[in-house]
Formats: structure tokens, C-alpha cells, sequence
């Protein structure tokens, strides 16, 4: 094996080992996707890459860049077996690659509403407390997500707000409406020993 390996050009040698490594990535990936697991969270990369197309479609997530790598890989190999030169089959792995991206994204964004239709009642998330997952836009200029738990179920949903300045991700916030489409209404939530030291210092200034 190794000197099989060793014996390849290089250019085979880099489209191998993208291959052979994005496969093991991607089953691992997909076990854990569908036995429940949330593989998004490795290294918060979704969390950098806010880059959704639509409501709930996300085209870039760590799920789609394992897919674009392994696919990129196994088209780039059987393009070098079938004799193509290094400058098409480099652009025929990247399309195909895209593609993946494209079919795994649409496949995801499908199980995301279909987990998220039926008995789910996005009316009893007004009041929650929860986080911001991906920036939202100030004056609902941008939707953003949050992480809220709904039907004691924690849930990633797509937000707006009527705040001035942009919710960074991170931020603590509470739902104050939602929209007929079920999009969010929240706002930057106040720490409660920020919310004490207030009622302090209006008592304080009630006083003198």
C-alpha cells in the first residue's frame, strides 16, 4: 500500500489523499447527522460562515465542504484514470464538488422543515431567553438565527430586529414576537445583575 502510494505522481498523490481523508470525514459526518449528533459544531464553523440562501438553506456548513472535498477527490482520481490533463480535471472535481454542496444542502434544508413542521407551535417561543447563533441585522435589515428552546426542544431559528445595532452572535436575547411566516421578533436581553444595578440607580436617583 505504502508503496503503491509512494510510486503515484503527485498531483494523483494530492487527489488520494483529499479522497481517502474526506470519506472517512464524511461518514463520520453523516453518522453522526442522522443518529441526532450536530456535527456543525466542530470548531463553531457555522458560526463563521454566514452564508444562508434563503430561510433554513445553507449552502456553506462544515456537512458541504466534507462533501465538496470527497467528491472532489473520487471525481479528480477517475478523471486522472481516464487520461484527462491536469487543467480539466481540476475544473470537472470542482464542479462536480458543487454539486454535492448543492444536493447535500437541498437534502438537509428538507429534513430541517420537515422536523420543524406539524406540532411545532412557534407562538410559545414569545418570552424565551436563548443566544444569538449567526449575526442579525439591526433594524431587520439582516436575518440572523438564535438558539432557543421551543417545546423543550432547543432549536436554531431564523431571526430578525428591531434593536439599532446589529446583534453580534453570542448575545444573549429574548423573543418578542413572531411573524406569520414564523420568523422571530427578539431583542438583546439584559444580564440580570445589569437589570439590577439599573432599578439601583433609579432608586437612587428617586431618592436624592
Amino acid at each position: 500500500m505504502i508503496d503503491w502510494f509512494s510510486n503515484l505522481e503527485f498531483f494523483s498523490k494530492v487527489y488520494w489523499s483529499i479522497a481517502l481523508i474526506g470519506s472517512i470525514v464524511f461518514v463520520v459526518v453523516m453518522l453522526m447527522a442522522f443518529a441526532g449528533g450536530d456535527a456543525d459544531d466542530i470548531g463553531d464553523l457555522d458560526s463563521d460562515m454566514d452564508a444562508d440562501i434563503g430561510a433554513g438553506f445553507q449552502f456553506i456548513s462544515f456537512k458541504n465542504l466534507v462533501g465538496f472535498f470527497t467528491i472532489f477527490g473520487w471525481s479528480g482520481i477517475a478523471c486522472i484514470d481516464a487520461g484527462l490533463g491536469t487543467i480539466p480535471t481540476v475544473i470537472i472535481s470542482v464542479v462536480c464538488g458543487l454539486l454535492m454542496m448543492l444536493i447535500m444542502a437541498t437534502l438537509f434544508y428538507f429534513i430541517y422543515k420537515l422536523s420543524d413542521s406539524g406540532t411545532l407551535d412557534y407562538k410559545n417561543a414569545i418570552d424565551a431567553v436563548g443566544e444569538v447563533y449567526l449575526t442579525i441585522g439591526s433594524d431587520r435589515s439582516k436575518m440572523g438565527k438564535v438558539s432557543v428552546t421551543i417545546q423543550g426542544t432547543m432549536r436554531e431559528l431564523d431571526a430578525l430586529t428591531d434593536s439599532l445595532t446589529d446583534l453580534k452572535s453570542g448575545t444573549i436575547i429574548k423573543v418578542v414576537d413572531v411573524t406569520s411566516n414564523g420568523i422571530l421578533i427578539v431583542t438583546q436581553n439584559k444580564k440580570p445583575i445589569e437589570a439590577l444595578q439599573l432599578d439601583m440607580n433609579d432608586t437612587k436617583k428617586l431618592n436624592a
